[in-house]
């Protein structure tokens, strides 16, 4: 390729600069990414693209004519809606078990902590740990700290199980919302319980009507937003401290050229939170120096960078799609990751440099990486040794091959749902009685993850700048967060971007028009908002002027997501088509007949600026049947 030709592939390819730099070294020096892949797997499969092929079972695979030919059956007689129903139930019922799992985690480290044996961490937010066991019943007054966190920990673990029979997180929903779940029989019952059904309908012979099939995923992804998402945010919070705003830079200009670099990467913050400590030691500062560096540089990435950014201030080097590029700028002494988004194939791309990679976690090993097992009761211990070694790799850089891109981007993070609401003075007064005026129309979630489909990061950031402009708040989490943040818009001066009236409101309140509120789990911080909004005005979610939005999704997770949301009664629009076109029933039930149960409903749209034509026209049907 011509330089010209370079050039003009990694702007095809992504929308931020220091992005398209690293790009455009890949290409010179013949480094495969996420985009070569995506390239070489052209064309892809039509009959998986519309969720029509199923490998269940050994009579199969099995395919059914989308046109309506002679294999309108598998071969055990399930029908194409049938397939398709329960091929989405399975994608989805991954995506909660990734979020839940997750979850279990954050909640056991914190009963060991309890019992004194998480090495290194102790409980930040009492105030919230109180919170929470007052919600479940238990008793705080007169108690030591640790015997309450042992009580609550225990509860929420329970309700991963079996015989409670309820989700306590759930009880969280407006009374009207609950009552939808009730008449429909989808409140969740428990965590675990609904993703093993969820398993148990898919195997052959078991359900074999769509309608049921889509309302147990329903249930199901509602175990995961009000159970498992729920318990890993609130759990962590309670760990390392619920967030409050606060300033830090993005992107990969945020690498040192002179400090050993270490990207923390993945979704759980259990032991990056923990590196995060343990790389103030002096003696470890004092080994870097010795080694040529001028210090420890950590970065965080994907999810895992969301969680170090809002609590601790740490840059965020990038998103999904930026893992192979950090690399690529040849000044990575060290990635950590634990799980999900990681590509497999990340140590083929860490053997072209230097870099060494880390796996930590039982459940996410990766051949040709390091393997340092991570438990809580070594934490600390864990995170010093690969500290150490990644300084000792920093002599191993080559600095002919180091390229960093100038120019990091501000960002302002943080806004929990605490945050935010005792920012308006402890009630959603003053922000109810804005949108009753109109000065802001209503509000939106942008979340998800990035898509070789779509240029990196052009549909998080051209759909929130429209959302914006048209007085429509928004919030975000995940990678759609870090797009934004890259964008300059997660800024108190993107203000100037906004609506007249959003834009007097931020500027007030000194906030961007787009508000970071965590990493993918944290979605959950977005139903408590709209919960305690729609409580405060005496109606149920599917009545709020809001919505919400996966421009760039790929992850089974985000199927989760979007689910919850519009099971919750949050309509929600997705930028890449789910794998359900096949059946028309359904994709009729999930884009039209799931309004008469929630109020709500999903919607596909590639274009963004569309897709915020979709959005106000949903926010304005709202505002009228609320009378605003």
């Amino acid at each position: 390729m011509t330089d010209q030709e370079i050039r003009a592939e990694a702007e095809r390819r992504a929308s931020d600069r220091t992005d398209q730099e690293i790009i455009r070294k890949t290409l010179d020096e013949g480094v495969q990414t996420v985009w070569d892949r995506f390239a070489l797997q052209q064309p892809q499969c039509g009959f998986g693209q519309l969720g029509v092929c199923c490998n269940n079972c050994a009579m199969g695979p099995c395919r059914i004519d989308p046109f309506g030919g002679k294999t309108s059956l598998g071969v055990c007689g399930a029908n194409v809606d049938t397939i398709v129903a329960r091929n989405l139930l399975d994608d989805l019922s991954v995506g909660a078990a990734a979020h839940s799992d997750h979850g279990r985690e954050v909640v056991q480290v914190l009963l060991e902590t309890a019992e004194g044996h998480g090495q290194g961490y102790q409980i930040k937010d009492v105030e919230k740990l109180h919170r929470l066991a007052t919600e479940y019943g238990i008793q705080t007054d007169g108690r030591a700290t640790n015997d309450i966190a042992k009580d609550l920990a225990l509860g929420i673990l329970e309700e991963y199980g079996t015989i409670k029979n309820r989700i306590q997180l759930a009880e969280r929903a407006p009374e009207q919302t609950k009552e939808i779940w009730r008449k429909t029989g989808i409140m969740p019952r428990s965590i675990d319980r609904e993703i093993v059904e969820a398993m148990h309908r898919i195997h052959m012979g078991v359900d074999a009507d769509y309608v049921n099939l889509l309302l147990h995923a329903m249930r199901t992804s509602l175990s995961d937003g009000w159970g498992g998402s729920m318990a890993a945010t609130e759990c962590s919070d309670i760990l390392f401290g619920t967030p409050t705003p606060l300033t830090s830079i993005t992107n990969l200009a945020t690498l040192s050229r002179e400090k050993v670099n270490i990207v923390l990467h993945g979704h759980n913050p259990l032991l990056s939170q923990m590196i995060v400590n343990v790389a103030e030691d002096p003696d470890l500062k004092r080994m870097a120096e010795e080694k040529g560096a001028k210090g420890i540089n950590l970065v965080g990435m994907c999810c895992t960078g969301n969680e170090l950014l809002m609590r601790s201030g740490i840059p965020l080097a990038g998103s999904f799609f930026d893992q192979e590029l950090a690399i690529a700028t040849g000044a990575v002494e060290a990635m950590v990751v634990d799980y999900q988004c990681i590509y497999h194939s990340i140590p083929l791309t860490a053997g072209c440099y230097h870099t060494k990679v880390f796996t930590t976690s039982t459940k996410g090993k990766i051949s040709g990486t390091i393997y340092k097992e991570f438990k809580p009761e070594n934490a600390r211990d864990t995170a010093h040794e690969i500290i150490k070694l990644a300084i000792e790799n920093f002599p191993n850089r080559n600095p002919d091959r180091v390229r960093i891109p100038e120019r990091p981007m501000k960002v302002m993070a943080g806004f929990s749902e605490e945050t935010i609401r005792k920012a308006l003075g402890g009630t959603y007064k003053p922000l109810i009685d804005a949108i009753v005026a109109g000065t802001i129309r209503g509000c939106v979630g942008i979340v998800g993850c990035n898509n070789p489909r779509i240029k990196q990061d052009y549909g998080h950031i051209t759909l929130a700048k429209e959302l914006i402009k048209r007085n429509i708040l928004v919030v975000e989490t995940g990678c759609s967060a870090i797009a934004c943040g890259k964008a300059g818009l997660l800024v108190p001066e993107a203000a100037d971007l906004a609506g007249e009236g959003l834009a007097s409101v931020c500027r007030l309140l000194g906030i961007p028009p787009v508000l970071h509120m965590g990493s993918c789990v944290d979605c959950s911080r977005i139903l408590v908002l709209a919960a305690n909004i729609a409580k405060e005005l005496g109606v149920g979610i599917g009545d709020l002027p809001i919505g919400g939005a996966a421009p760039e999704w790929y992850s089974q997770k985000a199927i989760s997501i979007g689910t919850y949301f519009v099971s919750s009664g949050v309509y929600t629009v997705l930028g890449i088509p789910p794998k359900i076109f096949g059946s028309s029933n359904v994709l009729n039930l999930l884009a039209d007949g799931v309004k008469g149960i929630t109020n709500s409903a999903f919607a596909v749209e590639p274009d963004p600026l569309k897709t915020a034509d979709l959005l106000e026209a949903e926010i304005n049907r709202k505002r009228k049947a609320l009378n605003i």
